[in-house]
């Protein structure tokens, strides 16, 4: 398959034409679980990703998709925070302590307690209220000076405040603030918010069942895609994608340009015959973290992306990308809402050498972003990169 080839397959699932407009958190969850999960350190990431694949994406929508509990936002794979479904979820849990195993047994120096034992303490404290993560972290010490005595955390640097709190088995929602901002997060069992049969009868019970389910849902939301991508995305060792892998029995599997292996189940959407720009015609405003970036090894995104495009909206401090901008089915440019507070002028930049978008093609993608997330727009500018 070519680059091309394997772009349109992906766009046609993650933009389906003639989707029908959201009109209720049914159709909010519906959406999520076509698209997948999304990477959500930026809050606004779920709002602006679901608004630029389906029309009647709206703040009020998402905001009660999460209040009911039908969308839910948790640190999961890669130890990053991720909005799934509340289904899905179970199945980013699974991937996370296989994922996160390694990191915890480092960081904590466990003597006598196994690493489930901690977590399962951690999920034990936080079932009755939302904690925050100074208070899960004043736990883990406390849990671990009484139970593991000999065991020697490190709880004093930047990065342990993720050791109380970044673990599948619990769940986040802002405890100041609307779901959409960057308010300070609160954390609760998984279990007390979904229920206890959820998780432990579909995830924990059959931790390489749902991996397999895991390498599925990705294939059918964001797929072709290889091995590498989907341990990438997953934060999973190479050798337990590969047994996940040789577990599903129908897998069709082809060869992309860099000689990578590419893996995809039958029945799905395509986009044979189409290229890119029809699938996707015209512009989309995408979020910072989008699936057609974070679904795939960094060097497997030129797919959608030219390298050395990627190298501007990726090459940020702290991880953080620049959000992209999708013209005809191809990330060429990249947008942001300038100033601050709700009122906000876009600047859109186009990188040289690729189509220019028109103003009434952004303005439209503007609209639909106003709708999901509360700003207002006092201007637009769109500029070559």
């Amino acid at each position: 398959m070519t680059w091309e080839q394997l772009a349109a397959a992906t766009l046609a699932r993650q933009f389906a034409e003639g989707r029908p407009p959201v009109t209720d958190v049914a159709g909010v969850a519906g959406l999520l679980g076509r698209t997948g999960p999304v990477q959500a350190q930026t809050a606004r990431s779920p709002f602006l990703g679901l608004a630029a694949r389906a029309r009647g994406v709206t703040l009020d929508l998402v905001t009660a998709a999460y209040e009911e509990g039908a969308v839910v936002r948790g640190s999961s794979l890669r130890g990053t925070v991720h909005t799934s479904t509340s289904g899905d979820h179970v199945l980013l849990d699974v991937a996370t302590r296989l994922g996160q195993r390694t990191r915890f047994e480092r960081e904590l120096q466990l003597d006598a307690a196994p690493v489930e034992r901690v977590w399962e303490a951690t999920e034990a404290f936080a079932r009755d209220a939302w904690r925050t993560a100074d208070e899960l972290l004043e736990h883990l010490g406390s849990w671990l000076a009484e139970h593991d005595p000999g065991a020697r955390p490190r709880l004093g640097t930047t990065a342990s405040p993720s050791l109380g709190y970044g673990h599948g088995g619990l769940v986040r929602r802002p405890l100041s603030g609307g779901w959409e901002g960057q308010g300070r997060p609160g954390y609760r069992a998984a279990r007390a918010v979904l229920g206890d049969g959820h998780l432990r009868d579909v995830a924990l019970a059959d931790p390489q069942g749902s991996l397999v389910a895991l390498v599925r849902r990705h294939l059918t939301c964001s797929g072709p895609a290889s091995r590498r991508d989907l341990a990438w995305w997953s934060g999973v060792g190479l050798r337990a994608v590969d047994a996940a892998l040789a577990a599903v029995p129908d897998l069709v599997t082809t060869t992309a340009p860099d000689g990578q292996q590419v893996h995809d189940l039958p029945g799905l959407p395509t986009g044979e015959g189409s290229s890119p720009a029809e699938v996707v015609p015209g512009v989309r405003l995408l979020p910072e973290f989008d699936a057609l970036m974070c679904a795939y090894e960094p060097a497997a995104r030129v797919r959608f992306v030219d390298l050395e495009h990627h190298g501007v909206l990726a090459g940020r401090a702290n991880g953080l990308l620049l959000a992209p901008l999708l013209v005809d089915g191809r990330i060429t440019g990249h947008w942001r809402a300038e100033g601050s507070g709700p009122r906000r002028r876009c600047v859109v930049t186009w990188f040289a050498g690729t189509r220019r978008p028109t103003r009434a093609e952004v303005e439209e993608q503007l609209d639909r972003v106003a709708t999901a997330y509360p700003l207002t727009w006092t201007g637009l500018e769109i500029v070559r990169g």
